[in-house]
Formats: structure tokens, sequence, C-alpha cells
């Protein structure tokens, strides 16, 4: 049987709430990390949004993910620093997360991705070190991911939202036809795929 969503009035204060609620998080995360001293990088979509603004805000696409590149060796500091600043932790289906409160959904919440690893074992290639990144110049006070991790990493998980973020980054043009060669040949095939199908 099918279900009735009950849904309100349109309301432009809950977009703009929603996607301010992702920055405070995101923000406040990293802050805690900063202040402990924990090495991190933003990742994801995040990232991807980051990137973009430095050449064209109009082509930034907003996300819900707060996703965070951190050593595996620092989760008992981060676990620490994340519940001292108010997130709950969580470890449900392999993955490691930080609720924004104890009433926060799964959707609210800071994700942990783990450098040199691989997310799942069929991955051609582990996570970049977080050592791949770099303070956000004339910005909020946020290590973003470099971009040629970033885009190693979404190449490398190549799920839908992940092409859409690869090409977000083609459309600005940070990525270009000389980029390819700089990955593993199974990476560097499918950034050809996207070069070549712009439109998707």
């Amino acid at each position: 049987m099918a279900t009735t969503v009950i849904t309100g009035p349109f309301s432009l204060e809950r977009v703009v709430n929603a996607v301010e609620k992702v920055r405070q998080r995101l923000l406040r995360a990293a802050e805690a990390l900063r202040q402990a001293n924990i090495l991190y990088a933003v990742a994801g979509g995040n990232a991807v949004a980051l990137w973009v603004s430095r050449v064209d805000e109009t082509a930034v696409r907003n996300t819900q993910d707060v996703d965070i590149l951190v050593r595996r060796a620092d989760l008992p500091a981060i676990k620490i620093a994340l519940q001292q600043a108010g997130f709950v932790y969580r470890h449900t289906a392999g993955l490691d997360a930080f609720l924004d409160g104890p009433g926060a959904t799964p959707r609210e919440a800071v994700h942990l991705v783990f450098a040199n690893e691989k997310v799942r074992p069929e991955e051609p290639l582990a996570n970049p070190d977080v050592t791949e990144s770099q303070e956000n110049p004339g910005g909020p006070a946020v290590r973003v991911i470099s971009l040629h991790a970033l885009v190693q990493i979404k190449l490398t998980a190549f799920r839908d939202k992940d092409r859409t973020h690869l090409r977000d980054l083609i459309e600005v043009g940070l990525i270009t036809t000389d980029w390819p060669g700089k990955f593993p040949t199974i990476l560097g095939q499918r950034l050809w795929q996207l070069l070549n199908t712009p439109g998707g």
C-alpha cells in the first residue's frame, strides 16, 4: 500500500535554514578538530562546493553531507573532540558518523572518511592521505582536501553523485583534458568518460 507523504507549504526560509545547518555543522566539527590538533580535511560534496566557489559561486551545488577525511589512528581523539562539541558517535553499517546531537537523524551528521584505506575492498585505489590538503585561503577556518586528492576519491567511488560532482569541477574548468594522465589507468579512463560526455 502506498503511503501518503505529508507536505508543508513551500518555504525559501526552510531551504536557507537547511543549507545553514550544514555549514554550521561543518564549521563546528572543523573547529573541534583544530582545537584538538587533529589533522583533517573537508572532503565530499562540501569540498567540491568550496573548490567550485573559487571559480564561480553560481555553479555551487548544495549538499547535506559533511564528510571529513581523517586517519583511523586518530579516531579515539576524534571521538573525544567531537563529543565535547555536542556530536554523538554512531557506528552503523560499517560507517563511522557523529550525529549532530542526541535527537539528530543520520542525515544530520558528520561522516568520517579514513585516509589510506579503501571504502570498499573492490575499489581500485585507497583514499589519499590527509596531508593532501590545505587551509582555506580567505574563507572559513577549515582545511580542504587538495583538488587532485578530491578528484581521486570521486573517481574511485564513481557513484552517480560522484560523477555529478566531477562534472561540476569539469564545467568550471578545474578539470581539463590533461587530467586523466595524472591517475592510474582505470581512473583516467573514468575521467575521459566524463570529459567526453559533459552533459551526462
